[in-house]
């Protein structure tokens, strides 16, 4: 068994205390899980420049700026949006004040690809573009955004896996339990991550028909997560869906 290595999930503080308009905020605490999503951003960005104005891309330099922006809001707010209602909407319904309170934490996949698929159709609107040539610019960038979330869960020691006697299990802080588990945040940061993107980009590096990357992205991405949910401890509010197991 490896020993978790403990992490403090709290980056830096900002402030300990600040005082507006006779109020005392703090300490604002920055959390790595969301620098993970800043540097996920920065990534993609980086990215996206590099591969801007490319003949068969549609999307320009200029314009990268702007669909960055629409792309951060659509994760960002659907991932929150999508998992109150999907997962804490009796909540919701009590407290509408929730929704905005982010450092609760919460946040969905599903929630965050259907916020993404809104702000692009948004942004395709604006640029005349069409949605799937757009789609498949920004598809390839994705896993880096994914992977480096694992990273920020696995620092956190959140959304560990299921109990095992593997020589790489762990024992999370948070867990009650404290048994050894499977790191699965690891292997979500592998292969949603670094495989994912490695498949992604060199298949992207071509011209390929339209819809061909996103297509790609959503078979791989599908076939991974569904592999590593089964050595994933399931959320304490979802448990299984099927069967008692699955």
């Amino acid at each position: 068994m490896l020993t978790y290595p403990e992490f403090d999930p709290v980056a830096f503080t900002a402030f300990e205390s600040l005082t507006l308009f006779g109020k005392t905020f703090g300490p604002l605490e920055v959390h790595w899980y969301g620098l993970m999503y800043l540097f996920g951003f920065a990534a993609c960005w980086g990215l996206g420049m590099y591969r801007a104005g490319k003949p068969y891309y549609v999307v320009y330099r200029k314009q990268m700026d702007d669909l960055l922006f629409y792309v951060a809001m659509g994760v960002v707010l659907g991932a929150r949006v999508g998992y109150v209602l999907f997962y804490q909407f009796p909540d919701l319904m009590a407290d509408p004040l929730m929704l905005i309170r982010v450092w609760e934490g919460g946040m969905s996949f599903h929630g965050g690809l259907l916020g993404v698929i809104t702000a692009t159709l948004m942004y395709c609107r604006k640029h005349n573009q069409n949605f799937f040539d757009v789609i498949d610019f920004f598809a390839p960038f994705v896993p880096i955004a994914l992977g480096l979330g694992r990273l920020g869960n696995f620092i956190g020691g959140e959304l560990y896996g299921r109990a095992t006697d593997v020589s790489w299990a762990m024992i999370f802080p948070k867990d009650p339990l404290q048994v050894a588990r499977h790191p699965s945040q690891l292997y979500q940061l592998f292969f949603e991550g670094v495989v994912l993107f490695t498949i992604l980009f060199l298949f992207s590096r071509k011209h390929r028909p339209r819809a061909a990357v996103c297509s790609l992205f959503v078979l791989c991405y599908g076939i991974v997560r569904f592999g590593v949910e089964f050595v994933r401890q399931p959320d304490a509010h979802i448990n299984f869906d099927l069967f008692g197991w699955m």
